[in-house]
């Protein structure tokens, strides 16, 4: 994974596209002063470097001092905020009802109560038709305190209607609150530990959902509410696992879009994971048909404007599309169809380096080594496992954990015998450390432990013996966490039948889609 700059200014110039930093030209030569000048000489010398470095930033800058450098670059980084902001006024409804507050503000200052009055009012109207109340109760305050200073000879009863409305509102903001600090604080559990990984930790995560959740929260009817209510559900039966859950509460989320659609456009982003998450369930369930009709909601949703117009949008979109399409080839069994699109996505990687979490970068990896595993190319799988082994573990240590197992198992493919003691006690350690041990891996470590003695004919008749003891837990719903990062089974099954992996994983898909056609 490529070192990232920790300098913001030159983040902010790298994610600039072409006609912004044309539109950002433009806007500086409205101002020629010598600073100014100075501003532009630095924004081009950023916007050439590859790397952030101050030393050599300074000599291709003759003209400023190290003593000056740190405050151009921040007059430079609200130079290009304002001129992004001149650029994008009207793309999103919080800039438009933030822009409304400062006119209604000015309005005021100039002592036009009712003129300030009219415009909160159309303010309000457009903040509750996007569900937007921060924006709503700052109208509110705002009128409250022209109303209370100044004689405005509004509407009878204007103070009443206030207080109701105020209170209204409030109690709204309570429960959207709660409900997003459940969603968030589930997230956060779940990119810090993973899955549950035995009973202590879905103990513990009943008990946390439990204490957080809002006893109301089933109940209310407003969209925030009702979305996050099942953006928490969603991470409670993901963490858990319960598959059924996770399906039933994704395509909640996404069909609270399709009941307000007129919040696609605001909440874009929450509605691209939804579909992402729907991909993601109908993936766990091996539901192919419904995962490909997913898919084309999710390539529609793509095109919108609203997307391909919004950095931050088109990003995660690329993600989510991303590993949408390679789970379509874990699904199918086309693994080694699958490795066309590795080109492209590390291209974009490498496009999108300042903007892509390390998270999303690690998942990669790990569905890129899964590729190539698949069909049998175990010198390159064991390349990219090596990049999140390489990693300091610190986040998603599930994925970790099974990076290593896989990184394991392909060794010994490739007969690395040599390794494979030490890699075993390693992993074995590694994993018994962050409590990530099921039955089925035990089983698994037992097997590897004893490989190395067995003869070719012996071998086969081990790996029928293994795959007999974990075939009961296929639909343990403890032990779907090791099956959901690796086909265990299958792959037995490819060493017991003598053919690759991915041509069992194919013949089971043909055989699910017959199953489906017939019914």
């Amino acid at each position: 994974m490529p070192n990232r700059s920790v300098d913001a200014l030159f983040q902010l110039i790298r994610s600039l596209e072409k006609s912004e930093k044309r539109n950002f030209k433009l806007y500086m030569t409205r101002n020629s002063a010598a600073e100014s000048l100075k501003v532009v000489e630095l924004f081009d010398a950023l916007d050439k470097m590859q790397e952030y470095d101050e030393a050599i930033l300074l000599k291709k800058t003759p003209g400023i001092k190290k003593s000056q450098l740190s405050n151009l670059k921040a007059h430079l980084y609200r130079q290009i905020l304002s001129s992004l902001r001149l650029l994008r006024d009207d793309q999103a409804i919080d800039i438009q009802l933030h822009e409304q507050m400062g006119y209604a503000r000015i309005l005021y200052n100039k002592g036009l109560y009712l003129q300030s009055l009219k415009m909160l009012d159309k303010l309000k109207e457009q903040a509750r038709a996007h569900n937007q109340m921060s924006f709503l109760i700052q109208a509110i305050f705002f009128e409250k305190k022209i109303e209370a200073l100044h004689i405005t000879r509004s509407e009878e009863n204007r103070a009443e209607t206030l207080v109701k409305e105020s209170e209204e509102v409030t109690r709204r903001i309570q429960r959207i609150n709660d409900t997003s600090n459940l969603s968030l604080l589930l997230y956060s559990w779940y990119i810090r530990h993973g899955h549950a990984r035995n009973r202590e930790d879905e103990a513990e995560l009943d008990a946390f959902f439990a204490q957080h959740m809002p006893p109301e929260s089933v109940q209310v009817k407003g969209f925030y509410e009702q979305l996050y209510t099942y953006m928490s559900y969603t991470w409670y039966a993901f963490i858990r696992q319960d598959f059924l859950m996770y399906y039933r509460y994704t395509a909640k989320w996404v069909e609270q879009f399709n009941k307000y659609p007129e919040m696609i456009k605001v909440e874009t982003l929450q509605y691209i994971k939804g579909l992402h998450n729907l991909l993601s369930a109908h993936f766990d369930l091996r539901n192919e048909d419904g995962f490909r009709k997913t898919l084309e909601q999710f390539v529609a949703a793509e095109q919108m404007d609203v997307v391909q117009t919004n950095d931050n949008n088109r990003i995660q979109a690329f993600v989510y599309g991303q590993q949408a399409k390679i789970n379509l080839h874990f699904l199918e069994g086309t693994f080694t169809e699958g490795q066309a699109l590795i080109p492209y996505l590390e291209e974009k990687l490498e496009e999108y380096r300042l903007q892509i979490d390390r998270h999303r970068i690690l998942v990669f990896y790990y569905k890129i080594a899964c590729l190539y595993f698949g069909s049998g190319n175990n010198e390159k799988a064991i390349d990219y496992l090596q990049k999140i082994i390489n990693r300091k573990v610190d986040l998603r240590t599930d994925l970790q954990c099974y990076a290593r197992l896989l990184h394991l198992i392909a060794h010994y493919e490739l007969g690395n015998f040599d390794l494979l003691e030490y890699l075993i006690k390693s992993v074995y350690r590694f994993m018994a450390k962050m409590g990530s041990l099921s039955v089925v891996e035990e089983e698994m470590f037992r097997f590897l432990r004893k490989a190395f003695g067995f003869s070719g004919g012996d071998l086969k008749t081990e790996f029928k013996k293994l795959l007999e003891k974990i075939k009961p837990y296929e639909n343990d719903p403890r032990e779907t966490r090791t099956f959901s990062y690796l086909d265990v089974i299958s792959w037995l099954e490819s060493k017991v039948e003598g053919i690759p992996v991915q041509e069992i994983i194919r013949r089971k898909a043909l055989a699910n889609r017959k199953k489906r056609q017939q019914v």
